[in-house]
């Protein structure tokens, strides 16, 4: 999946309980009208979903937590792919149409693999979210025995640790997971400017160009090792 860090750490699937079940399948159509999807976002649903479920409401009515400003409830939905590829457009669609924060588990050809962005009211209109970068796990076996939910004191506490399981970064002592998602973004900012200078290096000819780059090479190595720990 393109753009998309993905963390081995943390991979197994979880159990979530039996009472907070919902089990309604989606239609693609309502996704649509929510969010005013223009055609090719329309062709994309097409071309990579199958179906959406909407398997799970973690709500203070079904799993007995608190909810907590900006996390009411946490919704989980199951993507079933039919194709191993999914646009993160789409991803973003279902975000946009569904005022809740949610955790994905995509399926394809027995294989599960959980994705997420950390959504939040914003500060400067509640009404609107703010969405951050995606990341999930590997692609997990489907059959894997899934793990026990954390223990948490509300829902917000559980949002974050379900999301927390997805990011291949540690928190530091005293950072807020918004922080915490903040530099996980600076990371891929830092890789991806990385990746331009190395091609810009391969397609250099002149030694004293070369070297410059170089050094601009080392010194954003340096800043990426320093922002990763």
């Amino acid at each position: 999946m393109s753009g998309v860090a993905t963390s081995a750490k943390h991979s197994t699937l979880l159990k979530y309980p039996k009472q907070a079940t919902y089990g309604r399948i989606l239609p693609k159509t309502k996704i649509y009208a929510h969010a005013g999807a223009n055609t090719r976002l329309k062709d994309l649903f097409v071309e990579q979903v199958e179906q959406i479920v909407w398997l799970y409401k973690l709500a203070p009515e079904t799993i007995n937590l608190p909810a907590k400003p900006g996390v009411p409830e946490v919704q989980v939905f199951r993507v079933t792919l039919k194709t191993a590829e999914l646009s993160i457009d789409v991803l973003k669609c279902i975000d946009g149409a569904v005022q809740f924060p949610i955790v994905f588990e995509l399926e394809h050809e027995g294989k599960i693999k959980v994705i997420a962005a950390h959504k939040r009211p914003s500060e400067a209109d509640a009404s609107k979210w703010v969405v951050s970068d995606y990341f999930s796990t590997a692609w997990i076996p489907a059959d894997i025995e899934r793990g026990d939910m954390p223990v948490v004191l509300d829902l917000g506490g559980l949002y974050e640790a379900l999301l927390q399981r997805l990011i291949p970064l540690a928190p530091r002592a005293h950072e807020g997971f918004t922080a915490l998602v903040e530099r996980l973004e600076g990371v891929r900012a830092k890789q991806r400017e990385i990746e331009k200078i190395r091609a810009k290096l391969a397609k250099e000819k002149q030694f004293n160009r070369k070297v410059e780059i170089n050094a601009t090479l080392r010194q954003l190595n340096n800043e990426l090792e320093e922002l990763s720990h």
